[in-house]
């Protein structure tokens, strides 16, 4: 009878409880259709599209003054007869290539220069000081010398751009090259690779996916010198729109340049994007089959 109490009191628990698995409950149609790429799209168009029209809404209204925020029907106003002259699409093209070429050439010689420090450990340690005392002063300070020097044309605005991207490349490649696998570069060296196989082999490989997210932050302070060197002096440009506007106190074509900028810079960040997946293709997570809680 003590045996048959016994099994009878533990049966119930000789059911396995409930796993996690099982109490995970898969999302509705509904949140499945969202969660797609054209699901998404169109809810942050739709969000845009209510965030235009409540801007307009408060502005007809007087809730909010014209002269102060500026208004959407203004703002398209502009920018119809800034694309119509040809003014906003000139602009937009000076300050792109500005910021391409100030990307590209500072990217690269902080980079290469970055992974350079990886040669010589003792090199690094004497330059690592003056490299955190030049971070530590704002870019921006920089404009005006960069002006002086290199003039007030074209050449300028790609140097400030160039300033402020080399140096965030240079300690963005340095780190990456210094968090580099050392147990993987011991096994290569114990084998009798040289120095610059084990560079060519460990560090550049290793190094990819912090440069490329490098990238993703050194496009805006390209967009960011090339705009502030056209705020000091320039006859063209998007920073020269913004600023000739501000002075005017026109807020429609402050807008006009602003939004402007900022779809450039959502172009620019998708090229990177795309590089990323031609580059690093293994970096791409598949989420098709993740499961939902």
């Amino acid at each position: 009878m003590a045996i048959q109490s016994l099994s009878q009191d533990q049966a119930p628990t000789a059911q396995s409880p409930a796993t996690p698995a099982a109490t995970r409950r898969r999302p509705g149609a509904l949140a499945r259709a969202i969660d797609t790429t054209l699901g998404r799209g169109l809810i942050q168009i739709l969000a845009v599209a209510v965030f235009f029209a409540s801007w307009e809404i408060a502005v007809d209204a007087g809730w909010l003054t014209e002269f102060l925020v500026g208004a959407p029907s203004g703002i398209w106003r502009v920018f119809v007869k800034s694309v119509l002259d040809g003014s906003l699409v000139h602009d937009t093209w000076l300050t792109v290539v500005e910021a391409i070429l100030g990307f590209v050439i500072g990217t690269v010689l902080g980079s290469a220069a970055g992974l350079g420090l990886w040669y010589s450990v003792l090199v690094a340690r004497i330059v690592e000081p003056f490299i955190v005392a030049i971070n530590s002063v704002p870019k921006i300070a920089l404009a005006p010398i960069v002006i002086l020097w290199f003039g007030t044309g074209f050449i300028s605005k790609v140097a400030l751009a160039v300033s402020l991207t080399a140096l965030v490349a240079l300690i963005a490649a340095y780190q990456a090259a210094r968090d580099a696998d050392p147990d993987l570069q011991a096994l290569l060296a114990s084998m009798g690779a040289s120095k610059n196989r084990i560079f060519r082999s460990v560090i550049v490989p290793s190094t990819l996916p912090a440069m490329i997210g490098m990238f993703r932050i050194n496009i805006g302070f390209a967009l960011v010198g090339a705009v502030v060197g056209e705020f000091i002096s320039s006859q063209a440009g998007l920073g020269h729109l913004i600023y000739n506007a501000s002075s005017l106190y026109d807020l429609n074509a402050v807008w006009v340049g602003l939004f402007v900028l900022m779809f450039v810079g959502f172009l620019l960040y998708h090229v990177i994007d795309f590089a990323e997946r031609r580059i690093l293709p293994w970096r791409q997570v598949d989420t098709a089959g993740s499961v939902q809680v």
